[in-house]
């Protein structure tokens, strides 16, 4: 996610802490043999950053992501927002994505859920309830729940976090939309892997997930071993984008975003690891590259999962 942005963690050594749990040393079962177990093939999703600049509305990129061939289609709730504020209607907008079927595993919303500021909190929270209320009206089932407002400082401990992020699952509960606690690797707060695992963990809430970004395990230095520690329970949507080798982590911003196998992220080894683990979630094509910007988006949108197409086939032969 821009400005940028991960969630639920599972300990999996025969027993589930809260319904998710960490991989404990033990090699999962054949995936043919699990409940849940992942599909022949990953199901692949357009996150709308990837051509948001070209400010289409959520009608057209519903029409996109359909034309383009994905399976589902991540919005951004500040769009949502327009498109109602424009008079259109969610029961409309809920028919066209069915039409086009299309699924929305996830929304990208901005909520202060996790700042100190108990007012600011609150108006957070309210916010949360407003950008759910409208994501289950179309068929939503996920919102992303980045460390906003405590990106640019550090945060609350992380027990305290992993008990404001249990408020906002609770609220979830009420409104039929699971938010994800996503790992921001720029960010002062939750910027690796292994603290957003501690506070999906802490929040002790059977429906705690994770949200892990490519380019956010390379920005906050996390790496990408960690993710075989992580059950494929606790991750429903996982962000596919590659970067380049220069700049470094330091230097790197989300602009420099390119499309997956265009550039050094080690893509087919991690995927080969969330099968392993089994996930059976969405990839969802997030990538905020101004070159893109300025390009046909369907062209961008089918270029894209092309890509996908290529490094996820390379990963499901194995």
């Amino acid at each position: 996610m821009s400005g940028s942005s991960t969630r639920r963690g599972f300990l999996q050594s025969g027993s589930a802490l809260a319904g998710a749990a960490l991989v404990a040393g033990t090699q999962p079962a054949p995936a043919q043999d699990r409940p849940g177990a992942p599909s022949a093939r990953f199901r692949l999703c357009l996150n709308t950053s990837t051509i948001r600049e070209q400010k289409v509305g959520i009608v057209r990129e519903i029409e996109i992501a359909r034309e383009a061939g994905y399976d589902a289609i991540e919005p951004w709730m500040d769009t949502l927002h327009q498109y109602v504020a424009d008079g259109g209607s969610l029961s409309d907008l809920k028919k066209r994505l069915q039409d086009a079927g299309l699924v929305v595993p996830s929304a990208i919303g901005f909520a202060q859920w996790i700042v100190d500021d108990a007012d600011a909190r609150k108006q957070g929270l309210e916010n949360a309830r407003r950008d759910m209320d409208l994501l289950a009206q179309i068929g939503g089932q996920r919102i992303a729940a980045p460390p906003v407002g405590a990106q640019d400082k550090p945060g609350p401990d992380l027990p305290t976090i992993s008990q404001r992020y249990r408020a906002l699952l609770e609220l979830g509960d009420q409104l039929g939309v699971i938010p994800q606690c996503e790992v921001w690797g720029f960010s002062k707060t939750l910027s690796k892997l292994s603290e957003t695992a501690f506070t999906v963990i802490g929040a002790n809430h059977p429906k705690a997930c994770l949200l892990a970004d490519v380019y956010h395990l390379h920005k906050g230095g996390s790496g990408f071993d960690g993710v075989r520690l992580l059950s494929g329970l606790g991750m429903q949507v996982f962000h596919l984008n590659d970067y380049p080798a220069q700049p470094g982590p330091e230097q790197i911003n989300d602009s420099h975003r390119v499309f997956p196998g265009d550039g050094v992220a080690p893509l087919v080894p991690l995927l080969r690891t969330l099968r392993t683990v089994g996930f059976s979630g969405f990839l969802s094509l997030e990538l905020f590259n101004r070159e893109y910007w300025k390009q046909d988006p369907l062209q961008v949108a089918q270029t894209g999962l092309r890509k996908m197409r290529a490094v996820t086939q390379q990963a499901e032969s194995a």
